[in-house]
């Protein structure tokens, strides 16, 4: 994701919002958590940090405890473009603001969605070892989120899934990611086997995960560009999708049937970069 080049902004000084001096912080009525537009809070330290230095994000609202509104306008001042005025609320407001139990950890925005990502424009940015993950069937907005949170710490391409089976990018899927929602591209498409055959014409290597699979994905010894492909806990990879793989793999675990689709995108993603080391 490119930045935006617009004028470096440092932020204004913080104000509350519909108040005077001393008066207590006013949240919208009924706590309205999706505007009309389709903007999102967005909440949790990293989450909400993450968006407010993202260039491409576009913020309609900053909202901080007063102890955590200098984490919040450091990252406002990294993204380089203009944000609104923060806001500094009590626990009890920023509370009002957000679904109930939401871990907020003293910040939140509002946010609106990321532009789309398209899959040829991901490829095109592919390099000579980049990798690809794409989940079958993955509709937890946690498990999703924990994905692109590890997806960013190997410095995956991007995630990639079917839109009519994926979660929505709200705020529980990116307290989840803690930033990667950010940093790693969340791909949907129409069609996932054209997907990971558009990706293969891209030149890349497409195992799928799958517990029946003779080889472990460290005999499979990945290298190149790699898309790696994970089904729903229990059901797996569905038919068409293991059939457009290339090769299947299992990681061999003792004593349960399969993991959490997170747990095992995470030790694929350990084991393609320990190979490629």
């Amino acid at each position: 994701m490119g930045s935006r080049k617009t004028p470096h902004r440092r932020p204004g000084p913080s104000r509350r919002a519909n108040q005077g001096p001393g008066e207590p912080f006013q949240g919208p009525a009924g706590s309205q958590r999706r505007d009309r537009d389709g903007a999102l809070w967005l909440y949790g330290r990293h989450a909400a940090t993450a968006a407010a230095a993202n260039p491409d994000r576009v913020i309609r609202r900053l909202v901080a405890l007063a102890s955590l509104a200098p984490e919040l306008a450091e990252a406002v001042a990294a993204s380089g473009v203009p944000r609104p005025d923060m806001q500094i609320a009590e626990r009890d407001a920023l509370d009002s603001l957000l679904p109930a139990g939401a871990v907020h950890q003293g910040v939140a925005v509002l946010a609106e969605p990321l532009p789309a990502a398209h899959l040829d424009d991901v490829l095109a940015t592919a390099g000579d070892e980049a990798t690809l993950v794409v989940l079958d069937q993955a509709t937890d907005p946690r498990n999703v989120g924990a994905v692109l949170r590890t997806a960013a710490g190997f410095g995956a391409l991007a995630v990639v899934l079917q839109d009519r089976h994926a979660p929505a990018a709200t705020g529980v899927l990116a307290k989840a990611a803690s930033g990667g929602l950010e940093r790693v591209p969340l791909v949907r498409v129409v069609n996932l086997a054209r997907a990971m055959r558009r990706a293969q014409e891209s030149g890349f290597w497409c195992i799928g995960l799958d517990a029946s699979a003779p080889d472990t994905l460290a005999e499979a010894d990945p290298e190149g560009r790699i898309c790696l492909v994970l089904g729903a806990e229990g059901a797996g990879l569905r038919r068409l999708t293991r059939e457009t793989c290339d090769r299947l793999a299992r990681i061999p675990i003792a004593g349960v049937e399969s993991l959490n689709v997170s747990a095992a995108a995470a030790i694929a993603l350990y084991e393609v970069a320990r190979g490629r080391r």
